[in-house]
């Protein structure tokens, strides 16, 4: 007659323990993190090449989609122009644009498509602002530049003077939320300034201007892959070039042809855009960014 060795005994309880714990992690995976779990995560989306080529495309619909309600909508690029449109388009944007940021600083977690369409209204908003700062308010490309610049620099210095570091890893709390879209509105701002300076004051043109940030991003490529620099500088440096480079393609495509643009309509291409952008966001992985911090304690 068959009998069960002890060693046989252990192996068939291991195994129907082993399928327990396993039934049981298996639970514990569907259920909702917890507060400690979720502040190990940032609220803004992992820093990978699909952010990038999201970013470049928000930052493009930006410039189309501000162009279209002040040059547009509000003609002031018209012969009906009354001069307040760029004014009047940015107090249009400004409202939805802090309404979204408010819900991106109360939300817990990271939303995705509430982190790409506030990322677009600050755009818009740059977009709207730089303009009223250059044209209506005759500070000039150089002047604006000049003075986005520093608001941007005085932002990250009061920023890492707060928290002794500026990484978007790090947030996930309503004061460094602040500094961060307070960071990313000039830098926006700033981006149509510098794109509107590289095309029309340097003379390079909307598509030589493109290529002129293409390259200077394709230096930070460079640095990132093969060198020891600073990967918080280099992704300031990059995030604050994608803007320009958006506002000399948006340019591109809906300017005249005799000023070197494609003349399509600002409506449609932003429809395209957002079209795209929306897509995206369901195909590409979207994930939040790791609290390095947290992560260390945990």
């Amino acid at each position: 007659m068959f009998t069960m060795t002890a060693e046989m005994k252990n192996v068939r309880w291991n195994g129907r323990h082993l399928r327990h714990s396993t039934k049981w992690l298996n639970l514990l995976m569907r259920l909702p993190m917890t507060d400690s779990q979720l502040n190990v995560l940032s609220k803004v989306p992992a820093v990978t090449l699909g952010f990038w080529v999201i970013k470049i495309l928000a930052t493009t619909l930006g410039e189309t989609g501000g162009d279209t309600i002040t040059m547009t909508w509000l003609g002031e690029t018209t012969s009906s122009a009354t001069g307040y449109g760029y004014l009047i388009g940015t107090a249009l944007v400004l409202v939805p644009f802090v309404a979204l940021v408010v819900a991106q600083i109360v939300a817990k977690q990271f939303h995705p498509f509430l982190y790409w369409v506030t990322i677009v209204a600050s755009t818009m908003l740059g977009t709207t602002l730089a303009d009223f700062a250059d044209r209506s308010r005759g500070l000039g490309y150089t002047g604006g530049s000049a003075l986005l610049l520093t608001c941007v620099l005085l932002t990250l210095a009061a920023w890492f003077w707060s928290e002794r570091t500026v990484s978007v890893d790090t947030v996930n709390t309503p004061r460094v939320e602040a500094f961060y879209w307070a960071t990313i509105t000039f830098s926006q701002t700033l981006g149509t300034a510098l794109g509107d300076w590289m095309a029309d004051t340097s003379g390079f043109g909307y598509l030589g201007g493109a290529l002129v940030f293409m390259a200077a991003l394709a230096v930070i490529a460079a640095l990132y892959f093969w060198t020891n620099a600073s990967r918080v500088t280099l992704f300031w440096a990059a995030f604050i070039l994608t803007r320009p480079l958006g506002a000399t393609v948006g340019d591109f495509l809906d300017k005249p042809l005799a000023q070197g643009g494609l003349n399509l309509s600002r409506p449609l291409a932003s429809a395209i855009l957002a079209t795209i952008i929306v897509a995206l966001v369901l195909v590409l992985p979207q994930r939040p960014g790791t609290h390095p911090g947290q992560t260390a304690a945990a």
